[in-house]
């Protein structure tokens, strides 16, 4: 059986306070990602969502259990050595809520450039990398342009440019549409799409947009620091009440076709797609008018 490409076991990490006292951030997580799937994380805020993502990058150390990648563990509560942590960052890259925070250079060819030459890479092939990368988020037209002057959207790809220059197998995105208006948003997504479907990077999408959540291929909850929920999106989505227990909503046509089935109507559980929400509608007014003529002839 092949080795998941990146596998927890027992995670757990707790925040301590100005008074030392502990308070835990995430409880005993023990998941298993195989390479090339597209995973949202969902949870209110203080779930976990986030630490969970900073021990995936070796931004924190687990308070306990261990962390796997590609078979290999690389992470325990004893501090690891900065070869290990070096490596990981390398294969998991992680783009940021914020991109201002993650853009280092006032160029973006630059900017795309940074992480190639920590690598230590010969000058034509960070050239062939910087290149490639704009081109990989649609951003080569913009390489000698100050990411100051770009939208919110242009910068996250960017700052996924830097990321992707690396070539990394995995990529963790922290929120990173939050901060940005509609376009930005699908502006991303159609990025994140991109890379994982068409390029295979296993994706880690941490998330409060259900309807992003709706294009993974699996959604994990964690509510509380442990998870509650694993599965495709639409049985995890079908589970509304549960989801609502979590203070978590679900994509508007699943809400609406569960308000329905609750009013008496003959609707699927598992739709998500807005198209597919009209045509069960429709089916069902067409179906109940038939039913309307057919007692009036009677």
């Amino acid at each position: 059986m092949t080795a998941p490409y990146i596998e927890t076991r027992g995670l757990s990490y707790s925040y301590e306070d100005a008074d030392g006292n502990l308070h835990p951030a995430l409880d005993g997580v023990s998941v298993s990602i195989p390479r090339g799937q597209f995973v949202a994380v969902l949870g209110h805020n203080g779930s976990g969502k986030s630490t969970f993502a900073k021990l995936l990058n070796m931004i924190l150390t687990p308070t306990a259990g261990e962390i796997y990648v590609d078979g290999q563990l690389v992470s325990t509560p004893s501090e690891p050595d900065e070869d290990t942590v070096f490596d990981v960052r390398r294969r998991i890259g992680m783009v940021h809520q914020n991109p201002d925070n993650q853009i280092v250079a006032s160029i973006v060819e630059e900017d795309v450039a940074f992480g190639p030459e920590n690598l230590g890479l010969a000058t034509e092939d960070i050239r062939l990398r910087v290149d490639a990368s704009l081109e990989a988020v649609k951003m080569r037209q913009y390489a000698s342009a100050a990411p100051s002057r770009l939208s919110g959207g242009q910068k996250q790809r960017v700052a996924i440019a830097g990321i992707i220059a690396m070539l990394p197998e995995c990529v963790i995105f922290d929120e990173s549409t939050s901060m940005l208006d509609p376009s930005g948003r699908r502006e991303v997504m159609n990025t994140i799409l991109s890379l994982n479907r068409g390029r295979g990077i296993t994706v880690i999408h941490i998330t409060h947009d259900m309807s992003e959540a709706a294009l993974a291929d699996r959604v994990i909850v964690l509510s509380d620091g442990r998870v509650r929920l694993d599965g495709a999106p639409d049985e995890i989505f079908a589970r509304v009440e549960e989801m609502r227990s979590f203070s978590l909503d679900v994509p508007q046509s699943t809400a609406l076709l569960y308000e329905l089935r609750g009013a008496g109507f003959l609707m699927p559980e598992r739709t998500m797609s807005a198209a597919a929400c009209a045509r069960y509608i429709k089916d069902e007014l067409s179906r109940l008018a038939d039913a309307g003529r057919e007692s009036s002839e009677g």
